[in-house]
Formats: structure tokens, C-alpha cells, sequence
């Protein structure tokens, strides 16, 4: 059974929706599975989340990640950040090296910094050896979508009136799943 860890930090639930469909995505790769888990609030050392705090120790023995943040000023959230700040050891040991990986986010706007914070979120992975994949224009969907979505990763823009994903968005969101998915089963061979 390959492992994908899908780790993300939302504070309005725009973030975790994008994470929902790339754990479809990722479940629909036969003998995936994927396991979400969010990071500590930085204010309450506590998640409002449905999904339990990422330990190391899952980080360390994932066979893939995807990780998504809304956009803090083009930039990804403090809390991910912080908990990033603190995987020196995983560093050293080399845990993460030749590992797939991939990014998400949500912003308030279309043009609110998603593709700079999907890149802030890539630096860790690479500096982590990780192998961070994107998007391919082979899917539909990035051709058409009006609502987020980029090469660099799945993006939707949500708003106080609309929290849910835009049909596109959901289907680039599994579709970056699905691909970590068989990514990582193809290096697990």
C-alpha cells in the first residue's frame, strides 16, 4: 500500500476542500491511500480541523505528499511555515529525498498570490530533495477553467459567498492527486 500524505493548514475550509479532492484523486489509484492531516493553529497550539496535526514520524514514512495553504500575502500560512521551520531532522537524515510531492492553495481573489505561494511552498520540498510535480496542460481542464487552477498546482478562489469548488478546480484538484498517486507507485517499484 502506497501512503500519500495530503498535509494542509485552512482557516475558512477553502483549502481543506481542494485536500478532499486530491485524496480522491490519490484513492483513485489502486493500492493508494491517502491520509489527511493539517497542521497546529499558531494562536490556540490547536486545529479546528476535521483531520488530526501531522506528527514527523507520518511525514517521514509517507511515500509522497501533497500539502496546500491559503494565501497569506502570496506567501503560504505562518502555522505551515512554522511547522516546515521545524523538520530539520528529517532533513539531515535525508527522510524526504526522491520523494513525490505537490502543492495547493486558495486565495479571496484571482489574482491574491496563488502562484507565489504555490511557489514558497515548493522551496522546503526541493531543499528537502523532494521531486515536486505540477499540472500537465494535457488536462482539460487547466484549458478552461476560470476560477484557479496553474501548472504549479491546484488553486481555487473562494469567496464569503461561495466556499465550494468550481467543477475545473475539483477535477484539476484529483487530477494532481491521481498523478502523486501514480508517481509514487512507479518509485515504489
Amino acid at each position: 500500500m502506497c501512503k500519500l500524505l495530503v498535509l494542509y493548514y485552512s482557516r475558512h475550509g477553502s483549502t481543506q476542500a481542494i485536500a478532499r479532492q486530491i485524496a480522491r484523486g490519490i484513492e483513485s489509484q489502486p493500492g493508494c491511500e491517502a491520509v489527511l492531516r493539517t497542521v497546529e493553529d499558531l494562536t490556540s497550539h490547536s486545529s479546528d480541523a476535521s483531520e488530526p496535526v501531522v506528527t514527523f514520524d507520518e511525514l517521514a514514512n509517507c511515500d509522497g505528499l501533497a500539502m496546500g495553504s491559503p494565501v497569506w500575502f502570496g506567501n503560504m500560512a505562518a502555522p505551515l511555515k512554522h511547522f516546515w521551520d521545524q523538520t530539520t531532522t528529517l532533513w539531515v537524515k535525508g527522510d524526504l529525498i526522491d520523494k513525490p510531492a505537490c502543492v495547493f492553495t486558495s486565495s479571496s481573489s484571482m489574482h491574491g498570490g496563488q502562484e507565489t505561494t504555490l511557489q514558497t511552498m515548493m522551496l522546503p520540498l526541493l531543499h528537502h530533495g523532494m521531486m515536486v510535480l505540477g499540472i500537465p496542460y494535457s488536462e482539460p481542464a487547466l484549458h478552461t477553467t476560470r476560477a484557479g487552477g496553474t501548472p504549479y498546482g491546484a488553486t481555487s478562489v473562494a469567496s464569503e459567498h461561495n466556499s465550494a469548488l468550481e467543477r475545473d478546480e475539483a477535477e484539476l484538484a484529483r487530477a494532481l492527486g491521481a498523478r502523486l498517486a501514480a508517481t509514487a507507485l512507479k518509485l515504489k517499484q
